[in-house]
C-alpha cells in the first residue's frame, strides 16, 4: 500500500466511524476542554458555553425528551425507546436524539440543559457529583459488558503483558474501561502511565491518551496507536475495517460490568416525579426489548436501518451478537471465563447494583488520571451508593416489566437486585 492509499483508507474509514467527511482534526478547543474537564472547571467551562447558546432549548423548562448520545451500542436503550415510540406510550413528547461525538460535549451540553436524558460512562457522574458540584442522579444502567480491548495488527500483542512500551487509548480518563485496562495492567506487572506522545517509555509501562471513540478506528489503523479499549460498535468496526484484533472482551473480566448509565439532573426528578417515572418506564421496556431482540434492534440502530449509529449493519450486528459462538475468540483468550460468567457481547438490565458503585469508587483511588484528583480522597464509598444513584423510579419500573429478570447479567435463582462482583482475568 502506498503511502497516498494508505491515507486514502484512513480517510475512509474516519467517515466511516462519524458518519462525515474525514477531514475534521482534533482541534485545540477540545484540547482544552478535556484539560478543564479533568481539572474540575466544569461551572467555570459552562458559563462561556451557555453564553455561546441563545437559540438553544433548555430541556429542564418543559417536559419534551431531549436525549444526547454518543455512537456507540451504549445508548440503545434511549434510541430504541425513541424509535420504538415507548416514550409516545407513556404521553411524552420525545425530540429525535441528538448525536455528539465526544463526551466533553456530551457532558456540556447536559450541564448546560440542552438535554434532559443521557448516558455516560458510570465514573463520570462519580466525578461530575463531587469534584464539580453538579447535580447528576444515575437512575439505570444502559446496559452492561459490551467493551473490549483491540490491538492492531501491527503489534505482537497477544495478552496484556504484551503492552508494555505500547500506546493505547481509552475514551476517558473518568471510565470503566479506564478502571479495567489499569486493573489488568497492574495484575501483568505493567504500569499505566500518561505521557505526551514520542516519549521514551519504561519496559514496564504502557502510556495511554483519551481519544473520542469514533477517532479510535483511525487512528489505530493509522498506527497512530497501539490499541484501544472502547464500546461497540468500535471494537466490531476495528475488526472488521481497521486491522484489530480482539485481545479481551471487558465482559469477560468484570462479570456483568456496567460501562454507562441512564442519568438526569436531579432538580428535574425532585420537580417533575410523574414525569421522570414516565420517562424511566420507556428505558426500562426498551431495555427489555433490546435484551429479546438484539439481531434485530442492531440493525435498526444502524445506517443501514433507522441511522442513530453512523456504522453499518453487519458491524452493529457482530457488536452486538459475536461471541462466545466464534471459536476465534475462545482459542485466542479474548474470552476466558464463559463457562463461569455465561453472559453476551453486550446485555442489557437496568438495575443499578449498589455494589457495581461501591467497587467503581474504591478502583478510582488506584487508577491514574490526568487532573486533580484530590475529590477521591475520603469520597466514601457506601455514601455514594446511596447519594448519587436514585434506585425508585428504576425499581418501579422493574416491578411494572419483571421480564428484565430473563437477561442473561441477571443471576437466576436469587434476589435479582442483588449480587457480588466477579471481577479477575
Amino acid at each position: 500500500m502506498t503511502d497516498c492509499s494508505k491515507h486514502h483508507h484512513t480517510h475512509d474509514l474516519h467517515a466511516a466511524c462519524c458518519g462525515h467527511d474525514g477531514d475534521d482534526k482534533i482541534d485545540l478547543g477540545r484540547r482544552f476542554t478535556l484539560d478543564m474537564l479533568a481539572g474540575g472547571g466544569l461551572a467555570a467551562m459552562l458559563g462561556s458555553f451557555a453564553a455561546g447558546l441563545p437559540s438553544m432549548a433548555r430541556a429542564q423548562s418543559d417536559d419534551v425528551v431531549r436525549i444526547g448520545y454518543l455512537p456507540i451500542t451504549d445508548a440503545t436503550p434511549l434510541l430504541v425507546a425513541h424509535a420504538k415510540g415507548y416514550f409516545a406510550d407513556e404521553g411524552l413528547e420525545a425530540e429525535p436524539p441528538t448525536l455528539i461525538r465526544g463526551w466533553p460535549p456530551l457532558i456540556e451540553g447536559f450541564a448546560a440543559d440542552k438535554f434532559n436524558l443521557v448516558h455516560f460512562l458510570k465514573p463520570i457522574p462519580v466525578w461530575m457529583r463531587y469534584n464539580n458540584n453538579f447535580p447528576v442522579k444515575i437512575m439505570a444502567w444502559a446496559h452492561t459488558n459490551g467493551s473490549a480491548l483491540v490491538v492492531g495488527q501491527h503489534t505482537d500483542v497477544v495478552d496484556f503483558g504484551g503492552l508494555a512500551g505500547k500506546q493505547v487509548a481509552v475514551p476517558f480518563w473518568y471510565s470503566m474501561h479506564n478502571i479495567v485496562l489499569q486493573f489488568a495492567l497492574r495484575t501483568h506487572g505493567i504500569k499505566a502511565v500518561i505521557k505526551p506522545d514520542g516519549a521514551p517509555l519504561a519496559p514496564d509501562e504502557c502510556n495511554l491518551q483519551v481519544l473520542p471513540p469514533s477517532e479510535m478506528p483511525p487512528a489505530l489503523a493509522a498506527r497512530k496507536i497501539d490499541g484501544y479499549i472502547v464500546a461497540e460498535p468500535f471494537n466490531a468496526l476495528g475488526e472488521l475495517k481497521a486491522g484489530a484484533r480482539m485481545l479481551r472482551f471487558t465482559g469477560d473480566i468484570w462479570k456483568n460490568h456496567p460501562c454507562c448509565v441512564v442519568c438526569m439532573n436531579e432538580k428535574v426528578t425532585r420537580e417533575k416525579p410523574e414525569w421522570t417515572q414516565k420517562v424511566m418506564n420507556a428505558v426500562v421496556r426498551a431495555s427489555i426489548y433490546a435484551s429479546e431482540n438484539k439481531l434485530e434492534v442492531a440493525t435498526l440502530l444502524s445506517k443501514d436501518g433507522a441511522g442513530y449509529l453512523p456504522a453499518p449493519a453487519d458491524v452493529v450486528i457482530r457488536a452486538m451478537t459475536l461471541y462466545a459462538d466464534n471459536p476465534d475468540y475462545i482459542a485466542s483468550g479474548a474470552i476466558a471465563n464463559v463457562d463461569e460468567y455465561r453472559n453476551g457481547r453486550i446485555d442489557f438490565q437496568p438495575w443499578p447494583y449498589p455494589s457495581a458503585t461501591k467497587l467503581i469508587v474504591e478502583e478510582m483511588n488506584r487508577t491514574v488520571v490526568s487532573g486533580d484528583t484530590t475529590f477521591l480522597n475520603g469520597l466514601d464509598p457506601d455514601f455514594v451508593v446511596n447519594d448519587l444513584v436514585n434506585y425508585a423510579f428504576v425499581k418501579a419500573a422493574l416491578e411494572k416489566y419483571p421480564a428484565w429478570r430473563n437477561d442473561p447479567s441477571v443471576t437466576q435463582g436469587s434476589d435479582p437486585y442483588v449480587r457480588e462482583e466477579v471481577l479477575k482475568l
